[in-house]
């Protein structure tokens, strides 16, 4: 592995061979939610007090509205990757009454709910034979991700995915967020390929397969849940992007139109 600093399916669009494809890689290859909602559920319980005896729900929802708020806040630029973090720590713990004072107190609340996020990584059961079955075709995989590099890589080594991808590149490392295009024109670039001949699948409408689309690769949009709306597909039908519900259902679609 190389890090770089730089409705149903239809068929993917263009008529150029792939030889490269690309993945997101929190909630599309790795699971992240759930390691996010055991992580916190784990934490909480280790805290006790009022915390513990919240609504369960109702805090995960919470955590996982200041992860969206405070993340896109470093996307942006306007936090370091640190104070993303710091961010989200004192304001998940604002509502109890407890003040993580200094950075150092709000360091080690994140750092304590890191180690159970890290107990929780896994894989979506269709990653892997995904995987597999795309080398098995010669196709080059490769990983952009919004994050930090260095952490997103250690979770990419974790899970397994090593002996699969070629690259990763990572907006933290970069410097342009997804949908930027220019973070898939990095990608490509990597693998030395036109945008053409590259498919990029994430779980994101707008950032992940609007943006890749946007770039001139063939996105597609994994929507695991189905809960897309009417709008979200119509949108997607629009830009030509594919809608698919499983990775399991993409080695066929590379493979029909390769």
């Amino acid at each position: 592995m190389n890090i770089d600093s730089g409705a149903g399916a239809q068929s993917p669009r263009g008529t150029a061979p792939f030889s490269v494809v690309l993945f997101d890689l929190d909630d599309t290859l790795f699971a992240h939610r759930h390691a996010v909602d055991t992580g916190v559920a784990a934490h909480i319980h280790r805290l006790g007090g009022s915390l513990a005896a919240a609504d369960a729900a109702v805090e995960l929802a919470r955590w996982h509205d200041l992860e969206e708020k405070h993340y896109h806040r470093y996307l942006s630029g306007e936090l370091d990757y640190i104070g993303q973090r710091r961010a989200r720590s004192r304001a998940f713990m604002e509502p109890y009454g407890i003040t993580l004072k200094d950075d150092r107190a709000a360091d080690a609340w994140f750092d304590d709910y890191l180690v159970e996020y890290r107990r929780a990584w896994t894989l979506y059961d269709d990653s892997v034979p995904c995987l597999v079955a795309l080398q098995a075709e010669s196709l080059r995989i490769g990983i952009i991700t919004n994050g930090d590099l260095g952490f997103q890589s250690g979770k990419v080594a974790a899970a397994g995915l090593t002996p699969y991808v070629e690259h990763v590149v990572a907006s933290g490392e970069v410097g342009w967020p997804k949908p930027d295009a220019r973070i898939f024109e990095r990608a490509c670039e990597a693998f030395g390929v036109e945008a053409e001949g590259a498919i990029y699948v994430g779980d994101r409408l707008a950032s992940d397969a609007l943006g890749a689309t946007s770039a001139g690769l063939t996105g597609i949009w994994i929507d695991r849940a189905g809960i897309a709306s009417t709008e979200e597909l119509a949108r997607a039908a629009d830009a030509g992007v594919t809608v698919i519900r499983g990775l399991d259902e993409l080695p066929a679609l590379v493979a029909a139109r390769g």
